[in-house]
C-alpha cells in the first residue's frame, strides 16, 4: 500500500490535492478534522486538557486564555496525551 502525506503552508493546495486523490479512489485522512473531533465538547481529551490546565493554573472556570497559552508553551505534555486519549 502506498501512503502519501500532503504537507505545506497555508494556501499551497493541500486540500485541492486531497480532493483530487479522493476523486480517484484514495482514502484521505484530514489531520485537522481528526484534531478537531478529538477535542469536541464532551470528549475525554477536552476534559483532560481543561482539568489539567485549569488545575495547574489555579483556575477552575473561564480558563480559556490560560488554556491557550499553556498548550502553546507545553507541546511535550500535549503529545503525551496521544496514547491515553486514543485508548
Amino acid at each position: 500500500m502506498l501512503v502519501v502525506a500532503l504537507t505545506g503552508g497555508i494556501g499551497v493546495g493541500k486540500s485541492t490535492a486531497a480532493r483530487l486523490l479522493a476523486a480517484r479512489g484514495a482514502a484521505v485522512i484530514d489531520a485537522d478534522e481528526v484534531a478537531r473531533a478529538v477535542v469536541e465538547p464532551g470528549t475525554p481529551a477536552l476534559a483532560r486538557i481543561v482539568e489539567d490546565t485549569c488545575r495547574a493554573h489555579g483556575v477552575r472556570y473561564r480558563c480559556e486564555p490560560t488554556l491557550r497559552s499553556a498548550l502553546a508553551a507545553n507541546w511535550r505534555w500535549l503529545r503525551g496525551m496521544g496514547s491515553p486519549v486514543a485508548a
